[in-house]
């Protein structure tokens, strides 16, 4: 690490790929949960490299490299939320019955697995749930860095306040609000294990529920309060009755169109690639991108994306042939 760093401060731009290499990929999901885009995370994660690679004569190994790159990300993805012009959606394709709710999270996208490393703590599937990535956008930006630098990262209260220029007494007071605000009352339900029975099996009956177009199979494998929630469009909702009146409107299960589906993951859980053959088309086409949040014995959560802004990061086809 000395030579390297040494070598990088004398411009030597090998040696602080080398440097920087080993962090990169946290950096990234790190990015991710302030942000809540893949996008997004990745265009910070380029502009601190790109900060610090011009800092490095400046820096004084007070902390270590990995904490110092964490330092210039946390603030960079701070700016870049505070700075962010949300584009509205754009019109529905189809009608769609009155919502449960509006969210406000427009600009989540979802997280690939194969981006992850399972075996590290700090990028535990649980971190990276839809459910909790969206929960997280909804918090002041000091609130959200200080309690993925403490709790998903374990950053300790003083390497925190550094980072963001303030105190531990700041710092602790902060995290107090976070996590009053972002847990609530709610009892969390754990989700099964990855690669578990109850994982595999819920997956399975979900696919074939939904491959069949079979409203009442789809909500029977939900939880009683489970959500459905389709970024960047707003409208979100909740229960078996109110999202399988949703599902009976998509042109898709309202047209029996022929549906296929590609098992993939995101976001810590299963999801799904899903393609529908409409009339008149000769192979199937795209439809969006379903992430399942499963809680329990159950589906406790539904997030449908657009296909054109994410199937490239999951490596899915637009199109399958009939």
């Amino acid at each position: 690490m000395t030579e390297a760093l040494t070598a990088a401060r004398g411009g030597d731009e090998l040696a602080f790929a080398q440097l920087t290499a080993p962090y990169r990929g946290e950096l990234r999901v790190h990015c991710y949960r302030l942000l809540g885009s893949l996008h997004d995370a990745e265009d910070v994660v380029q502009e601190t490299l790109l900060a610090a690679w011009r800092a490095l004569p400046e820096f004084e190994e007070r902390s270590s490299v990995r904490t110092w790159l964490y330092r210039i990300a946390t603030n960079r993805c701070s700016n870049a939320r505070r700075d962010a012009s949300r584009r509205p959606p754009p019109p529905l394709p189809f009608e769609v019955p009155e919502p449960t709710r509006a969210g406000d999270v427009g600009w989540l996208e979802p997280f690939p697995d194969s981006l992850l490393d399972p075996e590290k703590s700090y990028q535990a599937m649980e971190s990276v749930g839809v459910a909790f990535i969206s929960a997280l956008q909804r918090l002041p930006p000091r609130q959200t860095a200080v309690l993925v630098l403490r709790d998903a990262l374990e950053f300790s209260g003083s390497e925190v306040a550094d980072m963001l220029g303030t105190t531990t007494t700041a710092v602790k007071a902060t995290l107090q609000r976070a996590r009053a605000t972002l847990h609530g009352d709610a009892e969390p339900v754990d989700p099964p294990g990855r690669g578990s029975d109850t994982e595999r099996e819920l997956t399975r009956r979900f696919a074939a529920a939904y491959s069949a177009r079979d409203v009442d199979a789809v909500v029977a494998l939900l939880t009683d309060d489970a959500w459905l929630t389709m970024p960047p469009w707003p409208h979100q909702y909740q229960g078996r009755e109110v999202i399988a009146e949703f599902l009976r409107g998509v042109p898709a299960f309202r047209d029996r169109n022929p549906l296929r589906l590609m098992g993939t993951r995101a976001n810590g859980g299963p999801a799904f690639g899903v393609y529908a053959r409409l009339a008149g088309d000769s192979g199937f086409r795209a439809t969006g991108l379903l992430v399942l949040g499963l809680a329990g014995e159950g589906v406790g959560m539904l997030t449908h994306f657009p296909p054109a802004e994410v199937f490239p990061h999951f490596d899915l086809p637009m199109t399958l042939d009939a």
